[in-house]
């Protein structure tokens, strides 16, 4: 199968259950079937290679040592594809099986699907999504790392699109995803965090963008949390689908519950990146006032705004010799005045490097305008004190109700931030003092307003011209009728 025959047939299982779940669902039940062929397929894979290698030892082919991960007598897909009844019960099992044999890569990966739940899923349902993955041999021979990552993270994209507003809690767009990894820009053996990593995919890209350089991407070390638990799962997936085996992604509440820790502190991380859920409510404040990791560097953040809990968390997560973070926001973090102390104490540090404002549409099922946050803990001398401004609200390309970045957009906005250089009407570098001049507002029409009239300008012109046009002339029609009915019933 080449690249779009494999994505249409992995999405092709999506029909099976159309009627049967809502679409937001449909991920819990079809990323595990997936990875689950894909370690029987495997295995079957590494099993006759260990064969053909011992001249037919199948002992010797069956050991542990030969192969990735164990998969079980009797939890093989083969042998839950022979059950007829059940067969929710049958792949529960197995997939449990496979887990307890593999407790230190795989423990509780396939995620808490209902498996049994015949009210929703019945045998024939489930036996026909069986045979559907069956047409295919998922073999790495088959189909290679590269190709079913790419092809995994095609569902993904799927399965956000479907998913309404949910969709932001385990995918972040890839177009805003590939400038933060180029603007990061991790090296071989540095380590990498994402506090709040979804389905991984800014873990993923930057192993990838190495891959890609042609550098060591087996060396960077991945790490990441989750609070929600198939979610985690699929970042999990997500990393072996594409061959990535260094990486640790943990499941819990980033804010009340951090779980990537060293000598009872905060683990502390080369290159942090982040799409945080914004403005969230229901968060253990009265805890963060005497955060026992001391994360509370700039203050405490409004019960009704967690956004700087976490911006502070990246912040104290940060290596103190080379840490540098990238987040993605909703511009209201830059000038709110019920975070101005914290943001004040945070501009005042001098960790800030960088805020680039992006366009709207580029948050998952919302309009608002986005803004990336950048901070180092240990800025270039010829960048200390100071802060550059970006304005590439215009860098955006708008495909119905979702945004995109260009390859040209994220070119120009990387260039303007790699060379800390002022662009006219796109690019300002700003002293501490400038924007204490501003009561410490980094709004970013404060500093840059792109003035330049674009194709786009004249068009809406154009069109608000013609409706108020169009609406004028109705208008005028409608008093003329109305003017004649009166004048007949007069």
């Amino acid at each position: 199968m080449n690249q779009q025959a494999l994505e249409k047939y992995l999405w092709g299982a999506a029909t099976y259950l159309r009627g049967h779940l809502d679409a937001s669902d449909y991920k819990q039940f079809i990323f595990p079937l997936l990875f689950f062929k894909r370690i029987s397929d495997v295995y079957d894979e590494e099993y006759d290679e260990a064969l053909q290698e011992s001249g037919g030892n199948k002992d010797y082919a069956s050991f542990a040592e030969q192969h990735r991960f164990i998969v079980p007598d009797g939890a093989h897909w083969g042998d839950v594809r022979e059950v007829t009844t059940n067969v929710g019960l049958a792949i529960q099992d197995a997939m449990s099986a496979i887990e307890k044999a593999n407790p230190d890569t795989l423990a509780g990966i396939f995620g808490d699907a209902s498996w049994t739940n015949k009210d929703r899923l019945s045998d024939e349902t489930l036996i026909n999504l069986l045979e559907h993955f069956s047409a295919h041999k998922l073999s790495i021979g088959n189909v290679p790392d590269d190709q079913l990552g790419n092809a995994y993270e095609y569902l993904i994209k799927q399965f956000a699109d479907d998913s309404g507003h949910t969709a932001a809690e385990f995918y972040t767009n890839r177009t805003v995803v590939r400038l933060m990894t180029l603007i990061m820009d991790p090296q071989p053996g540095e380590s990498v965090y994402d506090p709040t990593c979804g389905s991984g995919g800014l873990l993923l890209n930057c192993a990838l963008q190495l891959k890609e350089a042609g550098k060591e991407y087996r060396t960077l070390k991945l790490y990441g949390q989750e609070i929600n638990l198939i979610t985690s799962a699929i970042a999990r997936m997500n990393m072996f689908m594409h061959g990535i085996e260094e990486f640790q992604i943990v499941r819990g509440d980033t804010l009340s519950e951090p779980k990537l820790l060293e000598n009872d502190t905060l683990k502390t991380f080369n290159v942090i990146l982040a799409n945080p859920p914004y403005s969230i409510k229901a968060w253990d404040r009265s805890s963060f006032e005497s955060d026992p990791w001391g994360r509370n560097l700039w203050g405490t953040p409004p019960q009704g705004c967690a956004d700087y809990a976490f911006q502070q968390h990246i912040q104290k997560s940060l290596d103190p010799r080379n840490g540098r973070s990238i987040s993605l926001w909703p511009h209201g973090i830059l000038f709110r005045d019920k975070e101005a102390i914290m943001r004040q104490q945070m501009i005042e540090s001098d960790v800030v490097e960088c805020v680039i404002g992006l366009g709207p549409n580029l948050f998952y099922n919302s309009p608002m305008e986005a803004c990336l946050l950048i901070t180092n803990t240990n800025k270039p001398k010829a960048r200390k004190g100071k802060i550059l401004i970006v304005n590439a609200v215009k860098e955006v390309r708008q495909d119905k109700n979702m945004g995109y970045l260009e390859e040209a957009h994220i070119q120009k906005i990387f260039t303007a931030y790699r060379d800390f250089a002022e662009r006219e009407d796109f690019s300002k570098v700003l002293t501490l003092e400038d924007i204490a001049g501003q009561k410490f507002n980094l709004a970013i029409s404060r500093y840059v307003r792109p003035n330049k009239h674009t194709a786009s300008d004249d068009a809406f012109d154009t069109a608000l011209s013609d409706w108020t046009s169009s609406s004028s002339a109705l208008s005028q029609s409608m008093n003329d009728l109305f003017s004649s009915l009166k004048g007949g019933q007069a």
